[in-house]
C-alpha cells in the first residue's frame, strides 16, 4: 500500500514557557565547584595538621686532605688604585736653571704618529694655528714601515716644557713627554 504524505497531520509545535523551563547545568561549573571544594578541603587539612620535615641527620663526611698550597690571589685591581698617581697637566718646577743633566739631554712632546704624511701635516698645521713650534719627524719602525711623528720642542727649560703642555691640553690635544739625547 502505498501512503499519502501530503495528507499527513503534523504534530503541534511545542512551546515552552519559562515556568518549565529545565535546561541542564554546564559542566564547567561542576568542574569549578570541585576544584573550590578541593582547595578548600586540602587547606583545612594542612592547617590542622603541618607537615614538619626531620632535620637531616649529619653523617660524618670522610676527611680529605686538603691541599697546603694557597690559592692564587688576585689582587692586581686593588694594587693598581693604590700606585695610581694623578699627574696634573700643569706641574710646574721652580727651577727655570737648567741642570747639569739637561746639557745631555732635551724634552720634547710627542702628540702624534701617523703612517701618512698627509696626517700627520694637517696635525702640523693645527698645533701651528694654537702658536706652537710643530714638526715632522720620519721614523722607521721596521724595514719598510715609516711613521711620521708630530712634535713640538725641544725646550730649554721645565717652564717652557709646562707652558707648552698646558697649551696643548686647553686645545684637548694629549701630548707625550720624551727625554731624549740632544741632536746638535
Amino acid at each position: 500500500m502505498s501512503r499519502d504524505f501530503a495528507k499527513k497531520s503534523r504534530a503541534p509545535a511545542r512551546r515552552s514557557s519559562s515556568s518549565n523551563h529545565n535546561s541542564p547545568t554546564p559542566g564547567w561549573l561542576f568542574f569549578v565547584a570541585g576544584l573550590v571544594l578541593g582547595a578548600f578541603a586540602a587547606s583545612f587539612y594542612f592547617i590542622k595538621n603541618p607537615t614538619t620535615t626531620p632535620a637531616p641527620k649529619e653523617t660524618p663526611k670522610p676527611k680529605v686532605e686538603e691541599n697546603k698550597t694557597p690559592k692564587p690571589r688576585f689582587d692586581f685591581y686593588k694594587l693598581l688604585q693604590e700606585s695610581e698617581t694623578i699627574v696634573p697637566a700643569s706641574e710646574t718646577i721652580n727651577d727655570d736653571k737648567p741642570a747639569p743633566d739637561q746639557n745631555k739631554t732635551e724634552y720634547i712632546l710627542q702628540v702624534g704618529s701617523f703612517p701618512k704624511a698627509d696626517d700627520a701635516d694637517k696635525l702640523r698645521a693645527q698645533l701651528i694655528m694654537i702658536n706652537l713650534d710643530a714638526r715632522i719627524e720620519k721614523v722607521e719602525i721596521r724595514k719598510g714601515e715609516v711613521w711620521h711623528r708630530v712634535v713640538v720642542g725641544p725646550f730649554n727649560t721645565q717652564a717652557e716644557l709646562t707652558t707648552a703642555r698646558s697649551q696643548l691640553v686647553n686645545n684637548q690635544y694629549n701630548a707625550l713627554v720624551l727625554k731624549r739625547a740632544k741632536t746638535k
